[in-house]
């Protein structure tokens, strides 16, 4: 069963998902980005621990707080972990009214038809009853396209559309991410190609089944008004896509009714070697300044 108190969170509140869902390949980067260079772990579990003390010390900052962060999105082995003694889901909902969310994707499969599809996720069922026991409200998968071919764009949509009506069944509000490459040279024909596949993908979801749209900020401003306004849509929500905090924040102000969900812009500025007080301020004005412009 949906949380309906969560749901009407993330229905209605004015503030932003964060995406704390970094897997094996973009975490060296994200810790990079930190000040942790691979140096500095041996194997994969030690990096893993180390992006879990970063996330969990974003999670604990004073600002990172249900009335502006409404949801955030989490790695698995995020989800396994915990923070404070805590769960992680039960750590951010019950302390921190945060919705939490789940990416169970495994990647991605090599670019056909300028569009890279999902690799096969033969537990996801499992992955999904998991993910119910632990709290979670909802799931993340994230596909790319990378050019304006109609073949790869449609093959992304049904495949997410069909992974959603999967997770669906388990009562789980599932994060559609087909993220359109901000370097695709013709980038505003593949966003008006992706809404078309996404019009009909959302004509065979059942009443009253609702999914997240997470989209690349397009380049016509308010593009996505009609999926914002859509029946089936709980919410539209924005990555950051490797746009600055900066530019992604002046993109998403011109789009109301779309949210930030950002990864890369969230973490923008933060260093291990910050002190609490300095790594606490400069989270706080990320997020104030991100929900700002959600908040169009």
């Amino acid at each position: 069963m949906i949380n309906q108190e969560q749901r009407k969170q993330i229905n209605e509140g004015q503030g932003m998902i964060a995406a704390l869902d970094q897997s094996g390949g973009s975490t060296p980067k994200a810790l990079a980005a930190y000040g942790i260079q691979p140096q500095d772990y041996a194997n994969d579990d030690e990096m893993f621990a180390l992006i879990h003390q970063m996330r969990a010390r974003i999670m604990t900052a004073p600002a990172f707080t249900g009335d502006q962060v409404i949801g955030a999105i989490l790695f698995e082995r995020t989800m396994d972990g915990s923070v404070e003694g805590m769960p992680v889901p039960k750590y951010l909902w019950e302390q921190r009214r945060v919705v939490p969310f789940l990416k169970v994707d495994k990647g991605l499969e090599e670019i056909q038809d300028g569009a890279q599809i999902l690799k096969p996720m033969p537990e996801l069922d499992a992955l999904c009853g998991r993910a119910v026991e632990a709290g979670i409200f909802g799931t993340k998968m994230r596909s790319v396209i990378h050019e304006n071919d109609a073949a790869g764009i449609a093959a992304v949509v049904n495949q997410q559309c069909k992974l959603a009506r999967q997770i669906l069944e388990h009562g789980l509000v599932p994060i559609v991410e087909p993220e359109v490459n901000i370097q695709a040279p013709d980038k505003a024909d593949c966003e008006a190609t992706l809404k078309a596949a996404i019009r009909g993908g959302l004509n065979h979801l059942q009443p009253g089944q609702e999914i997240i749209l997470k989209l690349t900020l397009p380049e016509k401003p308010g593009f996505y008004q009609e999926l914002v306004d859509h029946p089936r849509v709980l919410r539209v929500v924005a990555l950051s896509g490797g746009y600055s905090r900066n530019e992604s924040n002046r993109r998403l102000a011109a789009n109301p009714g779309v949210i930030a969900s950002f990864s890369r812009a969230l973490t923008e500025g933060l260093s291990l070697d910050q002190s609490d007080a300095d790594f606490n301020a400069t989270i706080a004005q990320t997020i104030e300044e991100t929900v700002t412009a959600s908040r169009t």
